[in-house]
Order: structure tokens, then C-alpha cells, then sequence
């Protein structure tokens, strides 16, 4: 592994922004990655964070029955793995000149490195690819990030443009994993300019709903954030459609939701707010266990 660092004068920022302090990217050696890149290397302008990149990748094993893939055959599918690290390398050092960051490369499976290396970060910056797409060997899958790394991802849909963070909208369930996403979004919670908190449900719970919704606006409030609460009726299978059009009705171009890995085998089969949000990626989407 190597490491490398590079310090620079950062402006005064408020305190609410000082809550964010470094940010994990992963960086493949592909084009996909360069705006990946750029959403993380604005969000460490942003908040006045260190930025750690890194470069994770290993070769692809393959099943060999008749023993036809010798020594050169690996050593050409390490090669290429050097070139996309290599390539990982040059995308960060181009998208992050100004910044304080950290580089790690590191050449085994992207899920286990960036779970070790999130012990440094307070936020983890994903990309969208289409739900299974690039395999283990090369991508790092936000759902496993946001299961295994104990960190809120940011999860950047395929071409992000860039971020602006100015409205956002809360996706509520009295939960625990809702908790900890509406703890864990703070800082851009009040370096947003309008907040909605949606809760969606059913016809006979819309009573209970407008009341938790109340109370974590009246939370985010005390907090200095601009929060109003919206409850909605909607089925299940609509809850990621609803969040979809008040994000459309105020600007929102980030999306805050909890995770819900206990039943995470269940929503791959059956759908559920955490496939649906990733799977149709049309904003960003900041997700937390």
C-alpha cells in the first residue's frame, strides 16, 4: 500500500460544517469513476474535510478444469490490475489539486479494503452503477458499503453532476436505521436551504405519521435546520415514487434514507425503498444502518 499527503490552507467554516472531517472515496481506473471523484472532491471543499482516496482492485479468478490458464495468463490479469490502479491514482490526483487528501492503493476485493479503511472517515462517497453490474473484483457495492463499513454512504448516481446539497428530503419510518440516517445527514441538513421530512403510509396511520413527522422536524429545528414535515399516503411500492416527486417539487438533488439491512434478502426479492431508490439512481441518495 502506498500513501500520500498533501496540505493546504482551508478558509474559516461555520461550525455546522465542521461535523464533517474526512471523506472515503472509491476510485476505480475507469472513466466512470471521474465524477464520482468530483462529487467527493467538492464535498471536501464543501465541508473543509481531508479527502482519502482510494484505488482497490484485484485480478478476477476463473474456473480451470483442464489446467489451460498458466503463469502468463495471471501475470497479464495482474498487469492490468497495476494500469486501472495506476489510472485510479491519476483520476484523484487531477480532480483533488488544493485539498487536503490521502491516497491508498491497494490491489485485493474493494468491499473489505474500504470497510477498513472507513474507520478514518466520517462519510463514504459510492458510485451508482446499475445494480449488478462491475463484479467484487472491481466495484464496491454501496449496499455492502452502507452494511459493512458502519459509515453514511453518499451514493453518487452513474453521471452525478455536480451536487448542491441546497434542498433535501428526509425519508422518515419511526425506525432505528431512519434514526440514525437523519443523526448521520446533519451536517448537510444545515448547509441545506429546505428540508422536508416525508413519512409515507396508510389511510388509517396518517394521524401518527403527521405527528412523527412533526417531531422530527421540531428535533431538526432546535438543530438550526429549515425542516417542515409532509405525511403521505401511498403503498408500499410507491413510497420511492413519492420521495421521487416532492424531491422534483423543491429542487432536492439529495435524498436521505435509512438502510434496512435485516430484511435486505427480502427487499432484493420483493422490492423495497432501498432497492428502489438505488436501482432507478435519479438523484443522490445518502444512506445509513
Amino acid at each position: 500500500m502506498t500513501l500520500s499527503h498533501v496540505a493546504t490552507v482551508q478558509p474559516e467554516i461555520t461550525q455546522s460544517r465542521s461535523l464533517l472531517r474526512s471523506i472515503l472515496v472509491h476510485v476505480e481506473g475507469s472513466p466512470e469513476a471521474s465524477g464520482r471523484v468530483q462529487v467527493a472532491a467538492d464535498l471536501a471543499r464543501m465541508f473543509d474535510a481531508t479527502l482519502l482516496g482510494m484505488g482497490v482492485e484485484t485480478i478476477q479468478t476463473y474456473s480451470d478444469p483442464y489446467g489451460l490458464l498458466g503463469g502468463e495468463w495471471v501475470v497479464q490479469l495482474q498487469s492490468l490490475v497495476q494500469d486501472d490502479l495506476k489510472r485510479a491514482e491519476e483520476t484523484f490526483l487531477a480532480k483533488t489539486a488544493g485539498l487536503r487528501t490521502e491516497w491508498a492503493s491497494v490491489e485485493t476485493f474493494p468491499v473489505a479494503a474500504m470497510a477498513r479503511q472507513a474507520r478514518s472517515a466520517d462519510l463514504i462517497v459510492a458510485g451508482g452503477a446499475p445494480l449488478g453490474g462491475e463484479g467484487v473484483y472491481r466495484a464496491a457495492s454501496p449496499v455492502e458499503l452502507v452494511m459493512q463499513t458502519g459509515r453514511p454512504v453518499l451514493v453518487a448516481p452513474p453521471k452525478p453532476g455536480k451536487f448542491h446539497g441546497r434542498a433535501v428530503v428526509v425519508a422518515w419510518k419511526d425506525t432505528r436505521e431512519a434514526r440514525r440516517a437523519l443523526a448521520d445527514s446533519l451536517p448537510f441538513l444545515k448547509a441545506a436551504e429546505q428540508v422536508v421530512v416525508v413519512e409515507c403510509c396508510a389511510k388509517d396511520g396518517i394521524a401518527d405519521a403527521r405527528l412523527n413527522t412533526s417531531d422530527v422536524v421540531q428535533h431538526l429545528r432546535r438543530h438550526g435546520v429549515d425542516a417542515f414535515g409532509k405525511a403521505v399516503t401511498a403503498a408500499p411500492e410507491r413510497v420511492s415514487t413519492e420521495l421521487q416527486i416532492t424531491a422534483q417539487e423543491i429542487g432536492a438533488d439529495l435524498i436521505v434514507a435509512g438502510a434496512y439491512g435485516h430484511t435486505r434478502l427480502g427487499e432484493w426479492a420483493f422490492g423495497g425503498v432501498t432497492y428502489d431508490l438505488l436501482n432507478a439512481l435519479e438523484r443522490f441518495v445518502l444512506l445509513s444502518h
